[in-house]
Order: structure tokens, then sequence, then C-alpha cells
């Protein structure tokens, strides 16, 4: 049987939300499960990356109450060229919110259902500071992502 592949792309301008994404790569990478794990900034990320992943996990500050452009740029330059070839992925998110994090969580999800993408674990929104109890709850989600990859549950 073929080794599962989590696919994490993130952008982070502060910090906060790359220590959220190194967090969930802690988590997917725990030595029980058997998956491989591609970890990637946004602006690297790319078709290839998304083409390979059989799950998804999007990380990203709120900026303007929108995700990051970064993200947004990922998303554009990947849409067209794997449209219908990656239909049923399942992905979730992280948010590190200034706000409340409602706006691009809406706008991640539109668009991932024009991708036809499938939602699977509840998003992680971390408003204002970031604690050690939401870092751990961050490596719960890549756990979780990676464990039900493996296990074929998503």
């Amino acid at each position: 049987m073929k080794r599962k592949h989590l696919l994490i792309v993130y952008h982070s301008k502060t910090g906060k939300n790359g220590l959220m994404a190194k967090a969930v790569l802690e988590g997917a990478n725990h030595p029980d499960i058997d998956v491989d794990v591609t970890f990637r900034e946004a602006m690297e990320a790319g078709i290839e990356d998304l083409l390979e992943a059989d799950g998804i996990i999007f990380g990203t500050p709120e900026n303007f109450g929108y995700m990051s452009g970064a993200l947004k740029d990922f998303f554009d330059r990947t849409f067209y060229e794997v449209e219908g070839q990656v239909d049923g992925k399942p992905y979730c998110m992280l948010v590190g919110a200034g706000n409340d994090g409602t706006g691009a969580l809406t706008a991640i999800r539109r668009i991932c259902n024009g991708y036809n993408f499938k939602e699977v674990q509840p998003p992680i929104v971390v408003v204002g500071d970031l604690e050690d109890q939401q870092l751990q709850t961050c490596r719960e989600l890549g756990m979780a992502m990676a464990a039900g990859l493996e296990a074929g549950i998503f």
C-alpha cells in the first residue's frame, strides 16, 4: 500500500503562524504515525505538492479580515492547474487572528469548495497571543490529520 502524504502550507509574517505550523508538523511527524509530510511556506508550495498530497493543512494569519496574500497567491497559482485532479482531498485550517478569524475561514472554505476539497477537522483559530495549550492543540491537529490519512479515515 502506498504511504499517505500530508501537505502543510502556511504563511507567517510575525512568526505566530510559523510556530503554529511547526507544532502541526511536530504532531504529524509523531513516531507512531507512518506518513510522509511536506512542509511549505505558501509562496514556495506549488502544483506538484498539491497533486502529491493525500491531505492538506492550510495555515494563515488573518489580514484585514481575510487570509494572507501569500496563501491566496498559492490558491491562485494552483486552482486551474489542478482542477478535477484533487477532488475529495481532506483539509483543515489554522488561523492566527487579530479579530475572530471568521473572514479568513470563510474565504478559505469558499476556495476549497471550488477545489472540491473536504473539510475533515474543526479549524484552530488563535486570537491574540499564542499560548502553550494552543500549540499543543496544533500538535494534536497535525497528529489527527496524519493518523486519519494513515488509517484511511479521510
